[in-house]
């Protein structure tokens, strides 16, 4: 991409501005009038170039390497590219490579997300020395290999979610990455939606009081057709081998991430889960095999703080393409968020005169609401893709302060996440009440 020579496009401008001055000058010998007015023009000019003043220091860039080009990848590289429009960081994250096996799908890719340079072995991305991070989008049977390879040769690390295939994975992980000192995220985006954070504030500043109930689900139904196959890109979400399990650690992750920054960690869970249809034809072999994935789970949970939690979710629901809705319910005051109007948060205050109690709708779009203020004007909203985008500017912002707490998932909070999905598999496979191991 060529790039644009800013002194040529100064000096046309600057040439620009002195004519308009000579023929103001030329005017005002013929006509005081017309010379008037071209003065005006030539002032005009001259303020919007005399700006001549040095700005702020360009900010150093973060240099990132996309492993994969799916349907995250895209949400990923949008991220790259947006927070630097919205967001001041001292580090500028930029879309130095992208991986991918299909050659000519990434050179697609590349192109149209601006990449600098593509590669289709992801060893020899993690092995290039320009590039500081890399961003794993890859199936989740791959992000332990990759991320230790990262930690080998010192990156940093931005990884999908889950964590890994489970807790065995995810604690090699947090060991190699903890030690390495090497900063890292995990790609858990609902909580950087600006009511869902507002959530997170209005819980931690005590209004709810004690805490009884927390509830969601996470609703789908893309896999209801028995036609469907297993395994390859975009269905090895079906296969037990890739993904690890079904619902539970692809929708209910999210749910449970969320649930546990918002309201603290879970302690014990009680669950049952159901393959509904038993064997699919899996596309590397053309034949039927097992199912080994759980199609639909519901689990009761115990949190620390001693309220109670009911999950659900499903790819078989009817009618619901991706239903992600929570409620808490405290002594003093209710929430609820659903993911289909996602920039309300609804509201119950009991502590308003009884003839005015009642749920009330708060549009988190103004300029006191978490993130909002850096987009648009109040009342605009927002939408999915801006969830990743404030999950990227948190992580920037913590290179400058490592020691702050953080505002965003690393390894060791969604190997928590990762806990509560391997107990929650545990307790529907012996049928009883499981603790969950603590991160």
């Amino acid at each position: 991409m060529a790039k644009k020579n800013t002194n040529t496009a100064k000096s046309a401008t600057v040439s620009k501005s002195a004519t308009v001055s000579k023929n103001a000058t030329t005017a005002n010998a013929k006509n005081p009038k017309t010379a008037k007015n071209a003065k005006s023009m030539a002032s005009s000019d001259s303020i919007a170039i005399s700006t001549t003043e040095p700005g702020p220091a360009p900010a150093r860039e973060l240099r990132i390497g996309l492993i994969g080009y799916g349907f995250m990848g895209r949400a990923h590289a949008n991220a790259i590219r947006q927070v630097p429009h919205f967001f001041k960081t001292s580090r500028k994250p930029v879309l130095q490579a992208v991986c991918g096996r299909d050659e000519a799908k990434v050179r697609e890719f590349a192109a149209a997300w601006d990449a600098r340079s593509i590669e289709t072995d992801w060893k020899k991305l993690v092995a290039r020395d320009d590039i500081d991070a890399v961003d794993i989008c890859t199936p989740n049977d791959s992000h332990m290999e990759i991320a230790l390879a990262c930690i080998k040769h010192g990156k940093m690390i931005l990884c999908e979610k889950p964590l890994a295939l489970d807790g065995k994975q995810g604690e090699a992980m947090v060991k190699a990455v903890e030690k390495a000192k090497l900063p890292n995220l995990v790609w858990y985006n609902y909580r950087f939606l600006p009511a869902v954070t507002l959530a997170k504030n209005i819980v931690d500043a005590g209004e709810l009081g004690q805490v009884f109930h927390y509830r969601a689900n996470f609703l789908q139904d893309w896999t209801i057709s028995a036609d469907l196959p297993q395994g390859g890109t975009g269905l090895w979400r079906l296969d037990a081998k890739v993904a690890g399990s079904g619902v539970t650690g692809d929708l209910l992750a999210h749910c449970i991430d969320t649930a546990r920054w918002i309201n603290g960690d879970i302690v014990a869970v009680s669950a049952m889960t159901e393959t509904f249809i038993k064997e699919r034809v899996h596309t590397a072999t053309g034949k039927k095999q097992a199912v080994k994935i759980d199609d639909a789970c519901a689990f009761l949970a115990r949190f620390e703080n001693g309220a109670m939690a009911v999950f659900e979710s499903t790819r078989y629901a009817r009618g619901h393409k991706a239903l992600y809705t929570f409620e808490i319910n405290g002594a003093n005051k209710s929430l609820a968020w659903d993911l289909h109007d996602l920039n309300r948060l609804l509201y119950f205050d009991h502590g308003v005169p009884g003839d005015r109690r009642g749920w009330s709708s708060i549009h988190c779009t103004d300029g006191d609401h978490p993130y909002a203020g850096k987009w648009w004007v109040p009342g605009l909203c927002l939408g999915y893709e801006q969830s990743f985008t404030h999950g990227l500017y948190e992580f920037l912002t913590s290179l400058d302060a490592p020691k702050a707490e953080k505002r965003f998932p690393d390894f060791r909070h969604a190997l928590g996440t990762q806990y509560v999905c391997d107990a929650v598999l545990e307790a529907a496979r012996t049928g009883k009440w499981t603790k969950v191991k603590r991160a």
